[in-house]
């Protein structure tokens, strides 16, 4: 792109302009921290490599040896980090003769706005193709699936079996199919929910179904029993960079579930091009988000 001149922003010269509009707005407390555990890397990439437990321990009849079982390495997921970038540059002339510094400090603010709206999009479509079979970890599945495979054997699903819209029926639901996760030897594992996870379109939807005290939408004289138990104990977060209205996701407990990685944080410099005197903006950063257990999320695409 061409440097900003003059002639780009000829109202910066003259005297009388009561505000500049356009880059001053409120912006959303980072959402991203709601989907991914935060984790510095020092490397080019970062690899997580699965490994599986044990099998049920059998009948040792007396007088007879012991027997033994082995491990096998699981699944591979690696993070490759990504640098992202942005500038602008800005010629000595307009830098001199700008009335209102409206080209340097307040272009320098929206670069940084720039850069933090680009890592809320970066992470928050690892949710938008979650359901997507072209996206997919270190089991060849896409994040929320029907048949994720277990290194030993048979399937697993983080997605309700028929697609459903929040609802307390559907979440409840989700809640049971939660509690009967395995590990990939098959043995019971205490994985619980943590949080719900929304777009902007369901946020009243989602205050109705975890904060009434009865059951939402039904005559029935019953507990709301989500809320009585405190199934969903961080209640919910909006996610304003979710692209599907009706898509809904369960944050869980799981130790290694969906990860964030940064490499370099980001870093604003300026600098001055000698030929052209141009001054030059710029901010980079280098990150990676993913999931490396796919029992960190549970979701649904909504009906």
């Amino acid at each position: 792109m061409p440097p900003i001149l003059t002639g780009n922003m000829a109202k910066a010269l003259y005297p009388g302009v009561s505000a500049w509009y356009g880059m001053a707005y409120n912006e959303h407390k980072p959402e991203y921290p709601d989907l991914f555990s935060y984790n510095k890397s020092t490397r080019n990439f970062e690899e997580e490599v699965g490994v599986t437990g044990f099998g049920l321990a059998t009948i040792k009849s007396e007088g007879q040896s012991i027997t033994y079982d082995t491990q096998f390495q699981g699944y591979i997921k690696r993070y490759t980090h990504v640098t992202y970038g942005l500038g602008f540059i800005i010629t000595m002339e307009m830098m001199e003769d700008d009335l209102y510094d409206v080209v340097g400090r307040r272009r320098a603010r929206g670069l940084a706005f720039s850069m933090r709206q680009t890592k809320e999009i970066t992470g928050a479509n690892v949710f938008n193709r979650a359901f997507n079979s072209s996206y997919t970890g270190g089991d060849a599945k896409e994040m929320c699936a029907t048949d994720h495979p277990n290194v030993s054997g048979g399937t697993w699903a983080n997605e309700l079996t028929i697609a459903a819209d929040l609802s307390e029926a559907s979440l409840e639901q989700a809640c049971i199919d939660i509690g009967k996760w395995t590990d990939d030897r098959g043995s019971k594992i205490a994985v619980r929910p943590q949080r719900l996870v929304i777009p902007n379109d369901l946020e009243f939807e989602a205050i109705r179904i975890l904060q009434s005290t009865l059951q939402n939408d039904t005559a029935n004289n019953a507990i709301n029993a989500i809320k009585a138990v405190g199934k969903i104990p961080q209640g919910y977060r909006v996610n304003h960079y979710f692209n599907d209205t009706d898509a809904w996701f369960i944050i869980t407990d799981c130790p290694d579930g969906t990860k964030y990685f940064e490499r370099r944080p980001d870093k604003f410099a300026v600098d001055n091009d000698f030929d052209t005197e141009n001054a030059k903006f710029k901010s980079t950063g280098r990150w990676s988000f993913g999931w490396t257990d796919p029992r960190g999320v549970f979701g649904s695409p909504g009906a």
